[in-house]
């Protein structure tokens, strides 16, 4: 436990002019890490100076960021199985303070209206059809195609709230879901877009890998084959690829949030969030999951 008193003696000094001491506190108040949050947040609130709110503002996102850092880490580290947790740490890069259980209710909702409604020999394409009714036409999700640049698209509480994003954050919602309903979806991380596919090994298809279609989250859980893949990739000019047909790994998905994400500051002229999303995007890429 810290020592309230020390702490807010330490947060009073963080206006002091000697630089020297600046760097001593600022140091020793980030040694405490999250613990120092709500006494400096509750410092900040009765600041008037903007110098002590700006320094207060940064330490605050540096322990915050710290601790993103670590919880991607880990993550990535132990394996990266669940998708929902792995987009809630990225969740928290632009919103530290949002109540997590939140949006875990908010998908849980959504696969329960799905599951009232699903019959137990439904066919693959049946399946589909009912979490496309519900998904699209009950919540209404749709493609953010007037603002697609846009940071919020890739962030999962702001989508489920606006109900607008962009290819890959809808994909994200739709598979989880999926999956929660042992419906066998998976992001595949194609070129320029990215789609989802229903996996089957039990049934007959045209894929080697047991893919019996493919699906667009980004238009209204169009679904489409195998070569209206090939043409796509035909227009970018790009040769076969076996991992432009196939589900990807959770790491992939997170590692092109991210891209996404530096894309959509690059864009805003965000030098600091295109920095921080990279130091991201590199724990993503040395640390790489065991499985």
């Amino acid at each position: 436990m810290i020592n309230p008193n020390e702490v807010n003696s330490l947060i009073r000094l963080l206006d002091d002019p000697d630089g020297e001491i600046f760097e001593h506190v600022y140091s020793k108040l980030l040694s405490y890490g999250a613990e120092a949050i709500s006494y400096l947040e509750s410092a900040f609130e009765q600041a008037f100076d903007p110098i002590l709110q700006e320094r207060i503002a940064n330490l605050v996102h540096e322990i915050q960021f710290g601790n993103l850092k670590n919880d991607l880490k880990l993550w990535n580290q132990s394996g990266a199985f669940d998708l929902l947790q792995g987009i809630l740490i990225i969740n928290r890069y632009q919103y530290p303070d949002l109540d997590e259980q939140k949006v875990i209710n908010q998908i849980e909702a959504i696969k329960r209206d799905i599951w009232v409604q699903m019959m137990n020999e439904a066919s693959p394409k049946e399946q589909i059809k009912l979490i496309n009714h519900v998904f699209y036409n009950i919540y209404g999700f749709s493609g953010n195609t007037a603002n697609h640049l846009d940071p919020q698209n890739s962030y999962l509480s702001q989508v489920l709230e606006t109900k607008k994003g962009n290819q890959i954050s809808l994909a994200i919602i739709y598979s989880i879901v999926a999956q929660k309903l042992d419906i066998p979806v998976y992001g595949v991380n194609l070129p320029q877009h990215f789609i989802l596919a229903y996996l089957d090994e039990s049934r007959q298809s045209e894929f080697e890998s047991g893919i019996l279609f493919y699906i667009n989250a980004f238009n209204k859980g169009f679904l489409f084959g195998r070569r209206d893949v090939d043409m796509f990739l035909k227009q970018l000019n790009l040769k076969f690829d076996k991992q432009f047909y196939e589900p990807c790994s959770n790491t992939d998905i997170i590692k092109r949030v991210i891209r996404n994400l530096i894309s959509a500051y690059e864009n805003l002229g965000s030098v600091d969030k295109v920095r921080e999303l990279n130091e991201l995007l590199g724990i993503m890429e040395s640390n790489k999951s065991t499985i």
